[in-house]
């Protein structure tokens, strides 16, 4: 794990455009991150939310990324930024970097004579690479990936362990994909003959842009005619169904467990929390954000925050609520009545005046 300085952390900072300042002694080396409350020598840790504020003054950290606001109470080596969890995460990436590892082919990988393997990358033990494969610079190819005919890994990808690349994938540059994650097996295409589902070859693929995150065990699938299309820097946590031809834009982030149907287009700079289900063939614009265990079924035109589902509540109390839900259809029937009824009364008390 490499080592530090303060200086160097400002200045590269700076040139990640932050306007850092540094308040302490910059030869201070990092070697670690680390919590407020369980750092020390050599780490460095950070403040964001106002309730930690209590564990800044008796920190042991060699120095807090902070704001302007809270750089009086440090109580040692303080980075002064506008947004301290970008800047830490930025801080983060450079002392865990795996650009670190040695170049080459495992002796038990299988690599097809027609596939490309750049001299400076790596791939581990057990992994399967088919014909026609193209693995740029910098990649690592963890142990047990496959990856099928004629797919594409741009320069700087890494597969940590056990992925899958089907056929035809194309991957962009600086892509991290985790554990168990498959990528271009076929969406569900199926039609409907006389009772019996009969299969629908999927020809599209699958192409993720750069600077894309997918989390462990999620699964995106290949598309039926065109492409399934990823943009560039969207990041998708753990547990996640991407259905065929869907197209997700730049910069969205989607949590765990969500599941999007076929044909589905996400827009750009969106926020999907977990548990969220997106129905196919719709359409949702830029800048939305959707709350957690919603069910989306139309389209989203405009930029906002979507919410739907029924909060946690006590058993006996949602059972009560659940049965008037039920009679909501026959209340508003008789509420139409009583409200023509006053109507007509009240045109009545009008005439006799």
């Amino acid at each position: 794990m490499p080592a530090l300085t303060l200086k160097v952390i400002v200045e590269r900072l700076n040139a990640q455009g932050l306007s850092a300042q540094l308040s302490g002694n910059a030869g201070d080396e990092i070697r670690r991150v680390a919590s407020l409350t369980g750092a020390g020598e050599g780490d460095i840790t950070f403040l964001v939310n106002s309730r930690f504020k209590k564990d800044l003054c008796s920190t042991n950290a060699a120095a807090v990324i902070v704001t302007a606001e809270d750089a009086d109470a440090v109580p040692t080596n303080a980075i002064v930024v506008e947004n301290p969890h970008v800047a830490y995460a930025h801080v983060a990436a450079w002392l865990y970097s795996d650009n670190d590892f040695l170049p080459g082919v495992h002796s038990t990988a299988t690599v097809d004579p027609t596939s490309t393997v750049h001299a400076r990358a790596r791939v581990d033990a057990n992994c399967v690479i088919e014909a026609g494969v193209v693995i740029a610079a910098g990649c690592h190819i963890g142990p047990g990936c496959v990856m099928g005919k004629n797919t594409v890994l741009g320069e700087d990808t890494r597969l940590v362990a056990n992925v899958t690349l089907c056929h035809g994938t194309q991957i962009g540059r600086r892509n991290l994909l985790h554990p168990g994650v498959v990528i271009g097996a076929d969406g569900f295409g199926l039609a409907n003959n006389k009772g019996e589902w009969l299969k629908v070859p999927q020809v599209g693929k699958v192409v993720l842009g750069d600077d894309v995150e997918v989390g462990a065990n999620s699964t995106i699938d290949r598309g039926a005619i065109g492409d399934t299309v990823i943009g560039n820097g969207v990041k998708l946590d753990n547990l996640i169904q991407i259905g065929h031809n869907v197209r997700i834009g730049a910069h969205t982030a989607i949590a765990a467990c969500t599941a999007v149907a076929g044909s589905a287009i996400i827009g750009e700079h969106c926020a999907i929390g977990g548990c969220v289900g997106i129905v196919g063939h719709l359409e949702i614009t830029d800048n939305v954000t959707i709350t957690g265990m919603s069910h989306v079924s139309r389209a989203i035109g405009k930029p906002g925050v979507y919410s739907s589902g029924t909060p946690l509540e006590e058993n006996a109390a949602w059972h009560r609520n659940f049965i008037r839900l039920k009679q909501l259809d026959d209340m508003a029937r008789r509420l139409k009545k009583l409200e023509k009824r006053l109507a007509a009364s009240e045109h009545l008390d009008e005439t006799k005046k």
